[in-house]
Protein backbone atom coordinates (compact mmCIF):
# COMPACT_ATOMS: atom_id res chain seq x y z
CA UNK A 1 0.00 0.00 0.00
CA UNK A 2 1.29 3.40 -1.07
CA UNK A 3 0.92 5.72 2.09
CA UNK A 4 -0.25 8.89 0.76
CA UNK A 5 -2.05 10.16 4.50
CA UNK A 6 -1.14 10.08 7.99
CA UNK A 7 -3.04 11.28 10.88
CA UNK A 8 -3.22 10.96 14.48
CA UNK A 9 -6.93 11.35 14.59
CA UNK A 10 -7.73 9.67 18.34
CA UNK A 11 -5.66 9.25 21.53
CA UNK A 12 -7.26 7.59 24.58
CA UNK A 13 -6.34 7.60 28.04
CA UNK A 14 -7.04 5.43 31.20
CA UNK A 15 -10.17 7.50 31.56
CA UNK A 16 -11.12 8.15 27.63
CA UNK A 17 -13.77 6.76 25.70
CA UNK A 18 -13.02 4.57 22.65
CA UNK A 19 -13.90 5.65 19.35
CA UNK A 20 -16.44 3.85 17.72
CA UNK A 21 -14.47 3.69 14.19
CA UNK A 22 -15.58 2.74 10.98
CA UNK A 23 -12.36 1.72 9.12
CA UNK A 24 -10.52 -1.53 9.95
CA UNK A 25 -7.90 -1.78 12.69
CA UNK A 26 -4.71 -2.62 12.79
CA UNK A 27 -3.11 -3.21 16.36
CA UNK A 28 0.17 -2.96 17.30
CA UNK A 29 1.31 -4.22 20.99
CA UNK A 30 5.13 -5.28 22.49
CA UNK A 31 7.39 -4.87 25.80
CA UNK A 32 8.35 -1.19 26.11
CA UNK A 33 11.33 -0.35 24.44
CA UNK A 34 11.13 -3.51 21.95
CA UNK A 35 10.24 -0.60 18.62
CA UNK A 36 7.00 -0.93 18.56
CA UNK A 37 7.04 2.90 17.45
CA UNK A 38 10.54 2.78 15.17
CA UNK A 39 7.87 -0.22 13.25
CA UNK A 40 5.27 1.90 12.99
CA UNK A 41 6.69 5.06 11.27
CA UNK A 42 8.47 2.95 8.42
CA UNK A 43 5.17 1.44 8.23
CA UNK A 44 3.87 4.52 7.84
CA UNK A 45 7.04 6.37 5.95
CA UNK A 46 7.34 8.70 8.22
CA UNK A 47 10.54 9.35 10.28
CA UNK A 48 9.24 10.45 13.66
CA UNK A 49 5.34 10.44 13.52
CA UNK A 50 4.57 8.17 15.97
CA UNK A 51 6.55 9.23 19.62
CA UNK A 52 9.57 7.26 20.01
CA UNK A 53 11.81 7.77 22.91
CA UNK A 54 15.20 6.53 24.78
CA UNK A 55 12.56 6.47 28.17
CA UNK A 56 10.65 3.12 27.61
CA UNK A 57 6.95 3.72 28.63
CA UNK A 58 6.18 6.82 26.66
CA UNK A 59 3.21 5.32 24.95
CA UNK A 60 1.27 5.38 27.62
CA UNK A 61 -2.33 6.05 25.69
CA UNK A 62 -4.01 4.48 22.35
CA UNK A 63 -3.10 5.49 19.96
CA UNK A 64 -4.89 5.67 16.32
CA UNK A 65 -3.71 6.51 13.29
CA UNK A 66 -5.87 7.12 10.60
CA UNK A 67 -4.14 5.70 7.26
CA UNK A 68 -5.25 7.16 3.44
CA UNK A 69 -9.04 7.31 5.47
CA UNK A 70 -8.75 3.78 5.03
CA UNK A 71 -7.64 2.12 8.04
CA UNK A 72 -6.42 2.57 11.29
CA UNK A 73 -2.75 1.46 13.11
CA UNK A 74 -3.78 1.29 16.70
CA UNK A 75 -0.63 2.05 19.19
CA UNK A 76 -1.04 -0.07 22.30
CA UNK A 77 0.61 1.10 25.47
CA UNK A 78 4.16 -0.91 25.69
CA UNK A 79 3.88 -3.41 29.22
CA UNK A 80 6.46 -4.35 31.26
CA UNK A 81 7.78 -1.09 32.39
CA UNK A 82 9.35 -1.41 35.75
CA UNK A 83 9.24 2.43 36.86
CA UNK A 84 5.00 2.62 36.62
CA UNK A 85 2.97 1.64 39.35
CA UNK A 86 1.44 -1.90 39.39
CA UNK A 87 -1.98 -0.37 39.64
CA UNK A 88 -1.25 1.45 36.37
CA UNK A 89 -0.50 -1.19 34.58
CA UNK A 90 -3.62 -2.52 36.09
CA UNK A 91 -5.26 0.34 34.43
CA UNK A 92 -3.44 -0.09 31.42
CA UNK A 93 -4.15 -3.88 31.06
CA UNK A 94 -7.97 -2.95 31.59
CA UNK A 95 -7.50 -0.26 28.80
CA UNK A 96 -6.07 -2.53 26.42
CA UNK A 97 -8.98 -5.72 27.12
CA UNK A 98 -11.78 -3.52 26.70
CA UNK A 99 -10.27 -2.37 23.21
CA UNK A 100 -9.45 -5.67 22.32
CA UNK A 101 -13.12 -6.64 23.42
CA UNK A 102 -15.17 -4.06 22.22
CA UNK A 103 -13.28 -2.92 18.64
CA UNK A 104 -15.49 -4.39 16.08
CA UNK A 105 -12.98 -3.40 13.37
CA UNK A 106 -9.86 -4.81 15.08
CA UNK A 107 -8.54 -7.05 11.90
CA UNK A 108 -5.35 -8.45 12.98
CA UNK A 109 -2.95 -7.76 15.90
CA UNK A 110 1.22 -7.76 15.76
CA UNK A 111 2.83 -8.28 18.97
CA UNK A 112 6.68 -7.37 19.02
CA UNK A 113 9.53 -9.29 20.58
CA UNK A 114 13.18 -8.69 21.01
CA UNK A 115 15.16 -11.25 18.47
CA UNK A 116 17.80 -11.26 20.85
CA UNK A 117 16.00 -12.76 24.08
CA UNK A 118 14.00 -15.99 24.55
CA UNK A 119 10.38 -14.06 25.03
CA UNK A 120 9.36 -13.05 28.85
CA UNK A 121 6.93 -13.87 31.20
CA UNK A 122 5.33 -10.78 29.96
CA UNK A 123 5.79 -11.55 26.40
CA UNK A 124 4.40 -15.22 27.03
CA UNK A 125 1.48 -13.59 28.94
CA UNK A 126 0.30 -11.12 26.58
CA UNK A 127 0.21 -13.56 23.74
CA UNK A 128 -2.07 -15.89 25.40
CA UNK A 129 -3.92 -13.14 26.47
CA UNK A 130 -4.47 -12.13 23.28
CA UNK A 131 -5.26 -15.49 22.08
CA UNK A 132 -7.94 -16.10 24.89
CA UNK A 133 -9.58 -13.16 23.31
CA UNK A 134 -10.25 -14.96 20.43
CA UNK A 135 -7.18 -13.14 18.12
CA UNK A 136 -4.78 -15.06 16.48
CA UNK A 137 -1.45 -12.79 16.76
CA UNK A 138 1.49 -12.52 14.24
CA UNK A 139 5.02 -12.24 15.75
CA UNK A 140 7.56 -9.05 14.92
CA UNK A 141 10.48 -10.67 15.79
CA UNK A 142 12.32 -6.82 16.19
CA UNK A 143 15.92 -5.55 16.61
CA UNK A 144 17.07 -7.77 13.91
CA UNK A 145 20.36 -5.97 12.95
CA UNK A 146 21.43 -6.62 16.23
CA UNK A 147 22.32 -9.78 15.19
CA UNK A 148 24.25 -12.05 12.94
CA UNK A 149 22.33 -13.19 9.94
CA UNK A 150 23.49 -17.21 10.71
CA UNK A 151 21.86 -16.38 14.32
CA UNK A 152 18.73 -15.40 12.99
CA UNK A 153 16.90 -19.17 12.57
CA UNK A 154 17.98 -20.13 15.99
CA UNK A 155 16.43 -17.02 17.43
CA UNK A 156 13.21 -17.45 15.83
CA UNK A 157 13.05 -20.90 17.20
CA UNK A 158 13.29 -19.74 20.53
CA UNK A 159 10.58 -17.27 20.37
CA UNK A 160 8.24 -20.38 18.42
CA UNK A 161 9.55 -22.58 21.91
CA UNK A 162 9.62 -19.24 24.11
CA UNK A 163 5.51 -18.90 23.55
CA UNK A 164 4.81 -22.31 22.96
CA UNK A 165 3.57 -22.15 19.66
CA UNK A 166 3.42 -24.05 16.21
CA UNK A 167 4.52 -23.60 12.82
CA UNK A 168 1.61 -22.45 11.63
CA UNK A 169 2.31 -19.02 13.96
CA UNK A 170 3.65 -16.34 11.05
CA UNK A 171 6.71 -14.96 12.79
CA UNK A 172 8.29 -12.04 10.65
CA UNK A 173 11.75 -10.67 11.38
CA UNK A 174 12.34 -7.00 11.56
CA UNK A 175 15.12 -4.86 10.62
CA UNK A 176 14.53 -0.91 11.91
CA UNK A 177 17.90 0.00 10.14
CA UNK A 178 17.43 -1.88 6.61
CA UNK A 179 13.18 -1.93 7.05
CA UNK A 180 14.01 -6.09 6.29
CA UNK A 181 10.51 -7.54 6.99
CA UNK A 182 8.55 -4.35 6.37
CA UNK A 183 7.16 -5.88 2.71
CA UNK A 184 6.17 -9.11 4.64
CA UNK A 185 4.36 -6.97 7.60
CA UNK A 186 2.50 -4.81 4.61
CA UNK A 187 1.28 -8.15 3.01
CA UNK A 188 -0.04 -9.56 6.26
CA UNK A 189 -1.75 -6.36 6.60
CA UNK A 190 -3.16 -6.38 3.02
CA UNK A 191 -4.40 -9.62 2.89
CA UNK A 192 -6.29 -9.31 6.45
CA UNK A 193 -8.07 -6.47 5.00
CA UNK A 194 -8.96 -8.05 1.46
CA UNK A 195 -6.03 -5.68 -0.05
CA UNK A 196 -4.01 -8.37 -1.22
CA UNK A 197 -3.75 -7.31 -5.04
CA UNK A 198 -3.46 -3.88 -4.15
CA UNK A 199 0.25 -2.18 -5.20
CA UNK A 200 1.97 -1.00 -1.92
Amino acid sequence: MHVKSVNLETVCGITSTLPDNDKPEIAFTGKSNVGKSSLINALMNRKAYARTSSQPGKTQTINFYNINDELYFVDLPGYGYAKVSESIKEKWGRMIEKYLKTSGQLRIIFLLVDIRHAPSANDKNMYEWIVNQGYHPIIIATKLDKINRSQIAKQVKVIREGLHIGPSVKIIPYSSLSKQGREEIWDCIEAALGYSSLSK
